[in-house]
């Protein structure tokens, strides 16, 4: 809304409000007292009344005593003669009727004010413009010719996803190959896979390399205050992508509409389900020989409506995972070529100690480094600004600001070196890339490991391994102070989760075998999941927790004994901390080697 339509909603709102207060104070006004007709008769034959004012229809006058009254008067000829022979002052008004616009006002003021605030709010929730009538218009962005083109050069570190998604580009390239041997081509493909993997830029990069119209809307842009709006705005993009086809239409975050019938509070008759129930028509109902092709991303197809993952609708579920280290590394090199990286950067380094890093985390990883280095007034981004990028995606932020007391810092000194020393002396442990004191995020101290490759088996020997480093914090604080603090919470509840899964889902208990013991299958309402079905009984359950607790409490002892056994490295590993605050893997090295 403009400044002028502002200003004139504005003054006529203050004009409202000033009529409707005038009315209010001139009805708190004394009000007269009113007599009938014969009772004001009356009192003038009985010299009662001194004063008044006959106006059409009205009467209102003075008493002898001062008060006012008031009287209804009809259409009497002997009113005046009355009053004149009984000596009453006379004033008479004439009817002069309430001007034309005021009686407008009075009358459709409050109307047009109520239409006024109405269409003001349907404009600012349809962003303006004239949306207010094209509720029911698909809000899909087009990406056309003149716009950046990604290609599959831009994407790196999901080789097979781009695999599977270069039969559709084929397909939109060249469609007559596919026709005449009598093949379809999907109608949609699914992108399933954790947030920041790159679903969305696949799907722009599929339409670019394709060369071909194409359409991106949110699965939350479907769903509206009203009823009906989701499934007209379905109606609608198909429609659209119809005529321009061949074309891409991309629906990101699909779940928003998508997900299970019957999971909410209400009937199946609400909005959202009535957009669901217009998407599987449409996508049941257009032919792939149209050359309209539906791309889906989500990071939930648990919650998915079953209906919508059936052949004829999503016919190809594409998996899009986490990078592993030499996809890190392309990655890193595609966001590092838009900044200026120094010589002698090991991108393979920053891979290896960036596990579990998704390629927005990649891509956040080195615009801090480029942010930390300007700050530092550096000509160019050096590999230390990448390490120190990467700890403060992983673990946060250095609370600089921190004081922590002597007692408080010897201790976290202690834990820490106690992770470390650890990790450092247990073979199937992954390295320790570097231990540090200085407090990040929640934590007043950090072990980082770095592993020598991507692992997706693990054999007991390091699942044990991993609960030994993480209680070897506990185990260091008791044996050096004889007491425990909570700065093992954490550690604890990492300790406790990879036993659990090592007794319910990896089969690793002596005692209860190799049985799935999981929760089941869980229980979505209203797309959270409010209970887990438990397969097994409640003597099932105790042996879990007694397997599990046994697992915690063994690694705790071994790794007790193997701090006792170096206490001497123990020391100097925790005064060194104290002294620097953060000790890197050559120098601890060279630290257990010299001992």
């Amino acid at each position: 809304m403009n400044a002028r339509n502002k200003n004139f909603l504005i003054g006529l709102i203050v004009v409202v409000m000033a009529i409707v207060f005038m009315n209010m104070v001139s009805s708190n006004r004394t009000a007269p007292r009113e007599v009938i007709y014969s009772e004001f008769l009356r009192q003038v034959k009985l010299g009662q009344v001194m004063n008044v004012v006959v106006e059409p229809g009205a009467i209102q006058g003075e008493m002898v005593d001062g008060s006012p009254f008031s009287a209804y008067a009809p259409d009497d000829p002997g009113l005046i003669p009355l009053l004149r022979d009984y000596n009453v002052n006379i004033t008479v008004n004439p009817d002069q009727g309430t001007p034309w616009y005021l009686s407008i006002l009075l009358h459709w003021g409050p109307f047009l004010l109520i239409i006024g605030i109405w269409i003001y709010l349907m404009r600012r929730m349809q962003g303006g413009g004239n949306r207010l009538f094209n509720l029911g218009k698909s809000r899909a962005r087009r990406l056309d010719e003149k716009d950046k083109r990604s290609t599959f050069d831009d994407v790196a570190g999901v080789e097979e996803a781009k695999e599977e998604l270069v039969e559709i580009i084929e397909f939109l390239r060249d469609p007559a190959k596919f026709r005449k041997l009598g093949g379809k081509i999907p109608k949609g493909v699914l992108m399933v896979g954790p947030p920041g993997t790159g679903k969305t830029l696949l799907a722009r990069a599929v339409a670019g390399e394709a060369e071909v119209p194409f359409y991106s809307i949110s699965g939350s842009d479907f769903v509206e205050m009203f009823v009906g709006v989701g499934a007209s705005r379905v109606r609608d993009l198909f429609d659209e992508g119809r005529k321009n086809a061949p074309c891409l239409l991309f629906i990101d975050e699909i779940d928003a509409v998508g997900r299970h019938r019957g999971a909410g509070l209400g009937s199946g008759h609400d909005e959202r389900e009535q957009t669901l129930n217009q998407l599987l028509v449409e996508m049941d109902g257009f032919d792939s020989g149209e050359g309209v092709i539906v791309i889906a991303a989500t990071n939930r197809p648990d919650v998915l409506d079953p209906a919508l993952l059936r052949p004829g609708r999503f016919d190809r579920i594409v998996t899009v995972p986490l990078p592993d280290m030499r996809g890190r590394e392309r990655i890193l090199a595609i966001h590092g070529a838009n900044v200026s990286l120094g010589p002698k950067v090991d991108l393979m380094r920053i891979a290896k100690g960036t596990p579990g890093f998704s390629g927005a985390d990649l891509r956040n990883l080195i615009n801090e480094a480029a942010l930390f280095a300007a700050r530092n007034d550096k000509n160019h981004v050096a590999e230390s600004d990448l390490e120190w990028a990467r700890d403060k995606v992983m673990m946060g932020p250095e609370r600089k600001s921190m004081i922590m007391s002597d007692e408080e810092k010897r201790n976290s000194a202690y834990h820490e070196a106690g992770h470390a020393l650890v990790g450092a002396l247990t073979p199937q442990a992954d390295p320790v890339h570097k231990v540090t004191i200085v407090p990040r995020g929640e934590a007043l101290g950090v072990t980082v490991f770095m592993p020598k490759e991507d692992v997706h088996n693990y054999d007991r020997e390091y699942l044990v391994a991993r609960i030994m480093v993480a209680m070897g914090g506990r185990a260091a604080e008791e044996l050096i102070f004889g007491e425990i603090t909570t700065g093992a919470k954490d550690d604890i509840v990492k300790a406790t989760k990879v036993a659990r899964d090592m007794v319910c889902l990896y089969g690793m208990s002596e005692v209860l075998g190799p049985i799935n013991l999981d929760h089941g299958e869980r229980q979505h309402f209203l797309g959270r999941d409010i209970g887990l079905d438990r397969q097994f009984g409640e003597n099932t359950a105790e042996m879990v927790d007694e397997e599990v607790a046994q697992l915690v409490k063994s690694a705790y002892e071994k790794a007790k004994t193997l701090l006792a056994d170096h206490m001497d490295q123990l020391h100097r590993l925790a005064k060194r901390l104290i002294e620097v605050e953060t000790v890197d893997y050559d120098e601890l090295t060279d630290m257990l080697q010299s001992a």
